[in-house]
């Protein structure tokens, strides 16, 4: 029997259509259909200058805003081959990545268990999101397409000694939150059998398919951009961070990597923030921000200050002819953006490789022999969002 799964099921996370070809209800072929939602963003960024295509990154997987912003700042700076990295603005990103990988986290185990049949963990989680879309709306004044991070800098008048006291409450409490969801499932009878030994594969296949992020390591391919000496970014060199594998390659490790992640996540936040509240800038107003919040002064200390702001963002900046690739490691894998530069204030050519296009490819290899109550299980594992998949 043919069947025509979504795009408007609920499941399939987004605007993905499956034909299945089904022997009785097992799966015995899959057909992805994808592009429903093409919006055409790598096109339209060719005629935006490189400062106005920030926005776009936000609304790509739109459940991890700032950590694309943060891909695309890092290959703007460096193609222009003129990077001012200075200790507070690098903390600030990273504090607020791995804020963002905790809301996507959230977002998958959530609803994933709400696919499977277990509704108290999207009441838990969604609360849990609140509270990090607000730290969101502190420093940018939007909760979720926050356009935060700049090329070179971070708009740091939104950070406060308020706020980070805030984040480190928040950080107190979502421990308790991760252990009532993790000991409603861990165990959970139901929970095991729709997850362990479903959706098994190796690294072989995961090296093969370009798999990466979750999939990947729960083969037991240790692969993090964070964690390699060559390609790590932002703070996390002169933190300390832990990388989980699994040790099956099925759903249920990578829930387990998942729930892993958003506590390592709480602990590499915990760290910045004493960093911050330990440099210079902050230890000097602390007293001051602790009263009156943020002493920042405006940087338009005259005209001259103020044209040259007005010139940088209605004009932007050349780039010599050059191309460059540049990665982090997003909640879902590995989020890369490619640019050619042709020597204007607009790319040539801006390529993004979405960690969820890479790993959906995958999903035929991973239905085949499963039976139709599994698929959602399979489609809630990979934690798709379609915003980077028809980019």
């Amino acid at each position: 029997m043919n069947l025509n799964f979504g795009p408007q099921h609920p499941a399939a996370h987004g605007v993905l259509r499956l034909m299945l070809q089904l022997n009785g209800e097992v799966i015995e072929r899959s057909d992805p259909h994808i592009g429903l939602l093409h919006r055409g963003t790598e096109k339209l960024m060719e005629n935006k200058m490189y400062v106005h295509s920030l926005p776009y990154f936000d609304r790509l997987d739109y459940c991890s805003m700032l950590v694309q912003e943060h891909a695309y700042c890092l290959a703007i700076e460096r193609i222009v081959s003129k990077p001012q990295y200075t200790n507070t603005f690098t903390l600030v990103r990273t504090l607020y990545d791995e804020l963002t990988r905790i809301l996507n986290h959230l977002l998958a185990i959530a609803c994933h268990a709400l696919d499977i049949g277990s509704m108290s963990p999207v009441f838990w989680g969604f609360e849990e999101r609140e509270k990090i879309m607000e730290f969101y709306e502190r420093v940018s004044g939007a909760r979720m397409h926050a356009a935060f991070y700049r090329p070179n800098t971070v708009n740091l008048s939104g950070l406060s000694y308020f706020l980070l006291e805030d984040i480190m409450y928040f950080i107190n409490n979502a421990y308790v939150t991760l252990n009532e969801i993790n000991s409603l499932l861990i165990f959970n009878k139901i929970w095991k059998q729709r997850l362990v030994n479903i959706g098994i594969f190796n690294k072989k296949l995961a090296v093969e398919y370009g798999l990466s992020g979750v999939l990947a390591r729960s083969t037991g391919w240790n692969v993090d951009v964070r964690l390699n000496s060559y390609s790590t970014y932002a703070n996390y060199y002169y933190l300390n961070v832990n990388s989980f594998i699994g040790l099956n390659g099925d759903c249920y490790d990578r829930y387990l990597i998942r729930i892993n992640e958003m506590v390592e996540s709480l602990n590499i936040a915990n760290q910045v923030i004493n960093k911050l509240l330990h440099t210079n800038n902050f230890i000097r107003t602390k007293t001051l921000l602790k009263h009156f919040g943020t002493t920042q002064n405006s940087p338009y200390k005259n005209m001259e200050s103020l044209i040259e702001h007005f010139k940088y963002w209605s004009e932007g900046f050349n780039v010599s002819e050059n191309n460059i690739y540049s990665g982090v490691e997003s909640p879902k894998g590995e989020f890369g953006v490619i640019l050619w530069s042709d020597g204007s204030n607009k790319p040539y050519r801006c390529k993004i490789r979405s960690p969820a296009y890479f790993n959906l490819q995958f999903l035929p290899l991973m239905l085949k022999g499963h039976l139709l109550a599994d698929l959602v299980t399979l489609i809630g594992t990979i934690d798709i969002v379609f915003g980077e998949v028809d980019r």
